[in-house]
């Protein structure tokens, strides 16, 4: 290994704050400067328990947009899986996971290896894989993303500081609603530099890194996709119910963009009238098929129709629960958040914090 090689943490102190995001604009930004890429997920999230393959989808996801080689690529080590936690209580894995990372790592050649952490940043602790037992393994610095909830954030970053000290490189607030952006620049920002913590990146939200793709939506349901199954890369926005009469429901479907509408397969009217606005997928409960002239309406205006085999409420609840949760995995995302962070994070000053 090359001893110029830097290890990055990059961390979070909740669950779905953008940290597979962020590693995706900020390794693109590394590679425009012209520095060497690698990427490491130690402890694997995606997994279910009857699955044994290492290979993720998320971290194939992210060594393919980034252009890694399979050699820039470190494969998790260990799952949170309910199985293998209980075979580390049970004292039946006494691996030594701290050092299979160092040797995981060690015939990586890159300038900068770049390691995504656990949702928090305690998970991972039974195995000696919490984002401070790595920092500590690898001498290596953390890069914290955080997602702006109110300005009592602060917080929960202070204590950050005080846990990692100097090895807390920097930190990226991300989702900003629009509203927020000034006050978190001119009071929160200030605040963080001045106890030591090194704001980098300011990141307003994004409704279409908030969407869903109809893809995505499908699978979470199980649903049958009745028409245009090549139009599923489509990406919904919001949710909208139709279960009120038709003249009201114009009026409230056309206040919502790029939307999917959840309705009855009996509702042909309040179809129709979904198909006349911004509609993303129709979303037929039920498990009923429509009529002939809604899957002709909807081939024309290339909007697919589902039909799931769920009442209104289960699939309302299974869809509304994926917005903002669903893993970066559509190009039309990547791009986005590399744009993002071309123009909110403060490169040249994280590469001079790194002594790159």
């Amino acid at each position: 290994m090359a001893q110029s090689t830097k290890y990055l943490i990059v961390a979070s102190i909740e669950a779905y704050t953008g940290k597979s995001g962020t590693i995706l604009g900020l390794a693109r930004e590394f590679q425009n400067k012209g520095f060497s890429i690698a990427y490491s997920k130690p402890i694997g999230t995606c997994f279910k328990d009857q699955d044994s393959n290492p290979k993720e989808a998320d971290v194939q996801f992210i060594g393919e947009a980034l252009g890694l080689k399979d050699a820039q690529i470190g494969w998790p080590l260990v799952s949170l899986q309910r199985s293998a936690v209980e075979k580390r209580l049970k004292q039946e894995d006494d691996n030594d996971y701290p050092g299979l990372l160092k040797k995981s790592l060690a015939n990586i050649e890159a300038d900068v290896v770049i390691l995504e952490g656990a949702g928090t940043l305690w998970e991972g602790s039974l195995f000696g894989l919490s984002i401070l037992d790595m920092a500590t393994t690898l001498d290596a610095s953390v890069l914290l993303v955080a997602r702006y909830h109110s300005p009592l954030l602060v917080d929960s970053l202070q204590s950050v500081k005080l846990t990692f000290g100097e090895r807390l490189a920097g930190l990226v607030i991300n989702d900003i609603p629009t509203q927020e952006l000034e006050s978190t620049q001119a009071l929160i920002k200030p605040y963080l530099e001045s106890h030591g913590v090194s704001v980098l990146g300011l990141l307003p939200s994004s409704r279409l890194l908030q969407s869903v793709s109809v893809r995505e939506i499908a699978r979470q349901l199980n649903a049958q996709v009745l028409c245009r199954s090549d139009r599923l890369d489509l990406m919904v926005e919001s949710l909208t119910i139709g279960a009120m009469n038709v003249n009201s429901a114009l009026g409230y479907f056309r206040q919502g963009q790029n939307k999917a509408v959840v309705t009855g397969g009996d509702r042909t009217d309040l179809q129709l009238a979904a198909l006349e606005t911004s509609t993303s997928c129709l979303i037929l409960t039920g498990h009923m098929n429509p009529q002939p002239l809604i899957i002709s309406r909807a081939e024309d205006l290339e909007v697919p129709i589902l039909s799931v085999d769920l009442d209104t409420l289960s699939t309302v609840e299974i869809v509304d629960q994926a917005f903002g949760k669903v893993r970066l995995q559509e190009k039309i995302k990547v791009g986005c958040i590399q744009e993002l962070m071309a123009k909110n994070f403060d490169l040249d000053r994280f590469v001079r914090q790194l002594d790159l």
